[in-house]
């Protein structure tokens, strides 16, 4: 038996994630009172095996009964019924722009700010969040993306590929909010200063060509290349579902698109799960 508590911060999508997993033919129990889990889950394992895929949403709505969260997975240990713990989360950034959208009152922020509903979320979910085997980012995701995530880890039964994320940027504009690692490419010549690469962007090839014409570039690509691929197993072991890799040059629009791409592409290569964006290159 399937037997799976969904939880995180709210706002990152439990309710879609519920959606998924029902069309994926879980039976889902929204909001149960945690001190019930042992209790429904000796009545599915002892079935006779009606049903063999459950999913429940367990989230702070349930106010002071969320505390009894912990007691119960205890429980159910002890008793020896296999559980997962999926956890939803996302970005401050992102939770907040939700909020905002959908008009919606943050459970722990009724008469304050939402950020600080979240934060105290944050805190009260901080040993859940350890304890969960699979963790799912959806600060980036849509709908679609999220029911795939969903259906590739309980259908098909794979374990978080990260999705990463190569993003240029200018330092002009700001540093990207939900960036992971940023790297500075401003010590690279500068193309900006060519009068005839100048209009141009790093997707150009007089450009790019000029970029990496220069043994530092050559270096540098090569250690960052490097350093990428030794950092994605360790991100994929703390559940980490998406990394954003930011390059960020002055204006954004020639160095650092010109390693973005060629790091991207390298990404591609080595088979990951890459996607490209150039914030500050004009559409």
């Amino acid at each position: 038996m399937k037997f799976v508590i969904i939880t995180g911060l709210s706002g990152a999508g439990k309710s879609q994630a519920m959606k998924c997993m029902e069309d994926i033919g879980f039976y889902c129990i929204d909001n149960l009172p945690p001190i019930l889990i042992p209790k429904f889950a000796e009545l599915c394992f002892t079935n006779g095996g009606e049903i063999q895929k459950i999913a429940l949403v367990i989230d702070i709505r349930g106010g002071k009964f969320f505390d009894d969260l912990f007691e119960s997975l205890d429980d159910l240990t002890d008793k020896g019924y296999k559980y997962e713990i999926l956890f939803l989360d996302a970005s401050d950034k992102t939770l907040i722009k939700r909020f905002k959208e959908t008009r919606r009152v943050h459970p722990l922020s009724s008469e304050g700010r939402i950020i600080d509903g979240i934060n105290a979320e944050r805190k009260k979910l901080e040993n859940l969040k350890v304890r969960a085997d699979k963790i799912i980012d959806t600060s980036n995701m849509i709908p679609g993306e999220l029911k795939e995530e969903i259906k590739k880890i309980f259908i098909e039964g794979r374990a978080n590929n990260i999705i990463i994320s190569v993003l240029s940027f200018g330092f002009k504009k700001g540093i990207p909010l939900d960036a992971d690692l940023v790297f500075d490419v401003r010590f690279l010549p500068n193309p900006h200063y060519i009068p005839e690469l100048k209009e141009f962007t790093g997707n150009d090839k007089s450009v790019s060509e000029y970029v990496m014409k220069w043994p530092e570039s050559i270096e540098f690509v090569k250690r960052l290349n490097d350093l990428v691929e030794f950092l994605i197993p360790y991100y994929e072991r703390e559940g980490k579902f998406q990394l954003v890799i930011a390059v960020g040059c002055t204006g954004g629009k020639h160095r650092s698109v010109t390693v973005a791409n060629i790091l991207y592409n390298y990404l591609k290569e080595k088979g990951h799960r890459a996607k490209l964006n150039h914030r500050d290159v004009p559409k």
